[in-house]
C-alpha cells in the first residue's frame, strides 16, 4: 500500500537534498512519509548532493563574470563549493561561467525561493487571485489556476527554477538540475550564492 505523500514533502525533500522531484516522491513512499528517513534513502542510492543545506560549509569557491551584448550587460556571480580543489577545476568554473552567461539572458531576481520577498510573492499572489476570480471559474478550479500562475511567476525570477538559456546544450534542465548534477559528480556541496546583473542605462 503507497502512502500519500504531500507535494509540500516532496518540495521540502528537494530543497534539503537537491535530487529529482520522482526520487523525492519515490523516496518518501518508501518512508512511510517520514521525511529523516526518506533523506537516508537518496543519500544511499547517491541522489541528493547534500543531506542538508549548509550541513557541509561551502567555504571556497569563484567568482565569474560574463560581458554580453558588446559590453552593455555585464554580470558576476559567486559560486562555492567545499574545497579549493574542486573550484579550480575547468569543470566547476565552466558551471560557474554557465550560471553567469544564464543571468545575463534571463535576468532572474532571486537565487532561490527562499530569497523571494513575502510581500513580492503575496502582491503576485492578490493579482493572480483577482484574475482567475474574473474568469468565471469554480474556487477550486481558481485555486489550482492561482497555483500553476504562481509557479510561472517564480521560474520567471528565481534562478535556480529557470530553465537555462542554452536549452539545446543542456536539454531544457533547470539551473537547479545543473547544481545538482554537478555536486553529485563532484561530491561536494555546490552553492550559487550571489549574483549581480548590471545593464547600460539601468539603476
Amino acid at each position: 500500500m503507497s502512502v500519500a505523500v504531500s507535494a509540500q514533502d516532496v518540495k521540502t525533500l528537494r530543497e534539503r537534498t537537491g535530487a529529482g522531484m520522482m526520487d523525492c516522491k519515490a523516496a518518501l513512499q518508501e518512508a512511510g512519509g517520514d521525511l529523516d528517513k526518506a533523506i537516508e534513502i537518496l543519500r544511499v542510492k547517491g541522489q541528493a548532493s547534500a543531506a542538508k543545506r549548509g550541513e557541509r560549509a561551502a567555504a571556497e569557491g569563484i567568482v565569474s563574470s560574463y560581458i554580453h551584448a558588446g559590453g552593455q550587460i555585464g554580470v558576476l556571480v559567486e559560486v562555492d563549493c567545499e574545497t579549493d580543489f574542486v573550484a579550480r577545476t575547468d569543470q566547476f568554473q565552466e558551471f560557474a561561467r554557465e550560471v553567469a552567461m544564464h543571468v545575463a539572458a534571463a535576468d532572474p531576481l532571486y537565487v532561490s525561493e527562499d530569497e523571494v520577498d513575502e510581500q513580492a510573492k503575496e502582491a503576485e499572489l492578490r493579482v493572480l487571485r483577482e484574475q482567475a476570480a474574473t474568469e468565471g471559474k469554480p474556487e477550486n478550479v481558481q485555486e489550482k489556476i492561482v497555483e500553476g500562475r504562481l509557479k510561472k511567476w517564480l521560474e520567471d525570477v528565481v534562478l535556480l527554477d529557470q530553465t537555462h538559456v542554452n536549452e539545446e546544450k543542456h536539454g531544457g534542465k533547470t539551473l537547479g538540475d545543473l547544481r545538482t548534477e554537478i555536486a553529485a559528480s563532484t561530491g561536494e556541496n555546490v552553492v550559487i550564492r550571489r549574483f549581480v546583473r548590471f545593464q547600460v542605462g539601468e539603476e
